[in-house]
């Protein structure tokens, strides 16, 4: 009976390990990717909007272009479509946000402040369709400025 009642609790141990992998895979990694997924859903509800969650794919995606642009000093969206699809990005439909900046622009505030008042920047962070988000955000040196925070928002309908 001991040996059995074992068994059962490795196996309880190990399907719980499994049920809390994919939230914990879906967390934002970064203190500074937390504080811009608060600030983006404190928008949404402002507006009556439903929040983004985390998707761990977006979130591949949306670290990936942001290390590139880094890299290759470039701030663009590029083929953001080829992008989605080579993430295996799934959904009715996707969208991206960019911003870069250093001291307080580059911070969650007012990255969002920056794209509520940018028209197509707002038509994504607060369409209703979409309700998951991938965060990529990389500091580093860029277009010749030291010590700049680097965001790209990969956003994705159900």
């Amino acid at each position: 009976m001991l040996r059995k009642n074992h068994i059962l609790l490795v196996f309880a141990a190990v399907f719980a390990c499994f049920a809390v992998a994919p939230a914990a895979l879906a967390a934002p990694r970064s203190g500074a990717a937390l504080s811009l997924l608060r600030a983006m859903n404190s928008a949404r509800a402002a507006y009556g909007l439903r929040p983004l969650h985390v998707d761990a794919t977006l979130r591949s995606a949306a670290r990936a272009h942001s290390l590139d642009m880094v890299r290759g000093n470039y701030f663009a969206h590029g083929d953001f479509h080829g992008r989605m699809v080579a993430f295996h990005v799934r959904g009715p439909a996707a969208g991206e946000n960019l911003a870069w900046g250093s001291g307080p622009y580059g911070q969650a505030q007012t990255i969002v402040q920056e794209w509520l008042a940018s028209p197509e920047h707002r038509a994504n962070l607060l369409r209703p369709g979409f309700s998951r988000i991938g965060l990529g955000i990389v500091r580093g040196t860029f277009l010749g400025n030291a010590d700049v925070t680097v965001v790209t928002a990969d956003f994705a309908g159900r």
